[in-house]
């Protein structure tokens, strides 16, 4: 990543064969569209550092686990370089931060509005079939 790049974590919650994802509050850059949880790492953070924070901030949620990388994005008008990873996590979510929240599959994922870069990850997530 360049210098000036801010990563941003971005985690790919699969159950029952859907995706947990949410609707971003309207006051925020890309507001009103959906985005998979997560956000900025701290410095010197792991990804499973970020999950259990983020996760705990946004959804109320227990990162476990983190998985690989599955795919990066930068963000399109801005400077963050989003990070889209596996996270397996315990606990109901609840939307602390958003305005709502959904699990959805990858054909829902398809018709929802989701930010540019989410949007590119389920483009990517179809071509190679779907599922974690």
């Amino acid at each position: 990543m360049a210098d000036s790049a801010i990563p941003v974590l971005a985690a790919m919650i699969w159950r029952d064969g859907r995706y947990l994802v949410c609707r971003r509050p309207t006051h925020k850059r890309h507001g009103g569209l959906w985005e998979f949880p997560g956000g900025k790492y701290e410095p010197g953070e792991s990804h499973l550092d970020a999950a259990r924070r983020e996760l705990a901030e946004e959804l109320a949620l227990v990162a476990d686990a983190v998985g690989e990388v599955l795919f990066t994005r930068h963000d399109p008008g801005s400077p963050f370089v989003i990070q889209f990873i596996e996270v397996t996590a315990s606990g109901e979510p609840v939307a602390l931060e958003h305005s709502e929240l959904r699990w959805a599959t990858l054909a829902e994922l398809r018709e929802l509005e989701l930010a540019p870069s989410d949007a590119e990850f389920v483009r990517w997530l179809g071509e190679r079939g779907g599922g974690l």
